[in-house]
């Protein structure tokens, strides 16, 4: 599977590098601009309010144009934005961080719903599609030390310009793969449906609903998590900055092997445990975990419970993608970036209800937000029947 979705998988790890890139190098990236930190680093909001608008707007659009001339206008913005990040002012950066968010909420979705096309049972659509997923996972946790070497030699704004290479290289490969190709056809040999209709048609999908909302759940639940767990360390266990960075891998490889492992046994024939319980064990292991994480008296009980959550969260994803890719059918591209546009949408509201309940109540307030947030998307999965 690995051999034939090769260059779909090469996109999905080339769409994390720019913004790799600006979190690595805040510091430098920040004095080049004549900024403060946290004013440049606070840019990075207007990626996902982007994605979120961009996502929501195209969604209908995704599958109305074959998979590859999508990925390839998602790479050109990819590339174009990796070129104005490297000019380096306060407005530069502002419109690198627009388009970034742009660019990934219409690779993201293209890329994972042509990798599902080139099956044609649902099973292994869905495990295409986490495959996918899991490549990025990955990269996400890879992207810094490989970065790291290269960047020694010409600086974050050669990493910057290497990266608009190979995105608008591999965009016009992307646009040459796909001139000529028509949109996937309708499993029923219908015309495609218009743009408000193709909303009303994901709304009648089984489960879809519900299943886009857990998808934004337990996304603020995980990424308010990570957003706040190097002050955790570091109040509560003094764990410095380099040590930390290995937790930091150690919660990104459990989330990688969690997606990937678990989307494998879905794609097996009638697993043991099917996806919508999966689902809902997968939540119920992740509220024990984060209930339990602010709480942990040792650091070796701390560290497994962030693996756990990592490996939990990752469970979720990969149900929540095979159950959107197998019910979605020929509206799969469409049901994928809404599922995108609503993760970015948790991102931050994960990020603002954690500093809050941070800020009211301390750690504690802080397991009880994410706590609560995790039981209503336990209560959401509830409503996904088979």
């Amino acid at each position: 599977m690995a051999r034939r979705l090769w260059p779909f998988l090469l996109a999905s790890t080339v769409s994390l590098i720019p913004f790799t890139v600006f979190g690595m190098y805040l510091v430098p990236i920040a004095a080049a601009a004549d900024g403060k930190v946290a004013e440049i680093g606070g840019l990075r909001g207007l990626g996902g309010l982007a994605a979120l608008v961009v996502g929501f707007a195209l969604a209908p659009l995704i599958d109305r144009l074959a998979r590859e001339l999508v990925a390839a206008c998602g790479l050109a913005l990819l590339g174009v934005s990796a070129l104005l990040g490297a000019i380096g002012n306060v407005w530069a950066l502002a419109a690198f961080c627009l388009l970034i968010g742009a660019s990934t909420s219409i690779l993201g979705p293209s890329i994972g719903a042509a990798a599902a096309d080139r099956f044609n049972t649902p099973a292994a659509a869905g495990r295409a599609a986490t495959l996918v997923s899991a490549t990025t996972s990955a990269m996400a946790m890879l992207a810094a030390p490989v970065l790291a070497v290269p960047g020694m030699l010409w600086g974050w704004r050669g990493n910057l310009i290497a990266a608009a290479v190979v995105s608008l290289t591999l965009s016009a490969a992307f646009f040459w793969r796909g001139r000529g190709r028509k949109a996937p056809l309708r499993a029923d040999g219908a015309p495609r449906m218009s743009y408000l209709a193709t909303y009303r048609e994901l709304g009648r999908i089984p489960g879809a609903v519900p299943l886009l909302v857990v998808a934004m759940l337990r996304t603020a639940a995980f990424m308010g998590y990570l957003a706040y767990l190097a002050a955790f360390y570091d109040d509560k266990f003094d764990l410095a900055p380099g040590w930390f960075a290995l937790v930091w891998s150690l919660s990104g490889a459990s989330f990688f092997l969690g997606n990937l492992l678990i989307g494998r046994y879905l794609s097996t024939d009638r697993p043991w445990i099917g996806p919508e319980r999966m689902l809902l064990l997968g939540l119920g292991v992740a509220l024990v975990s984060i209930a339990a994480f602010y709480f942990s008296p040792t650091l070796p009980l701390t560290l497994m419970l962030t693996a756990l959550m990592g490996a939990s969260h990752a469970t979720v994803a990969a149900c929540v993608t095979t159950l959107l890719v197998r019910r979605s059918g020929d509206l799969r591209g469409s049901a994928l970036s809404v599922n995108a546009a609503g993760m970015s949408m948790g991102t931050f509201l994960g990020a603002g209800l954690g500093g809050l309940g941070l800020g009211l109540g301390g750690y504690p307030g802080t397991a009880l937000t994410f706590a609560s947030i995790t039981l209503v998307a336990v209560l959401c999965a509830l409503r996904v029947r088979r």
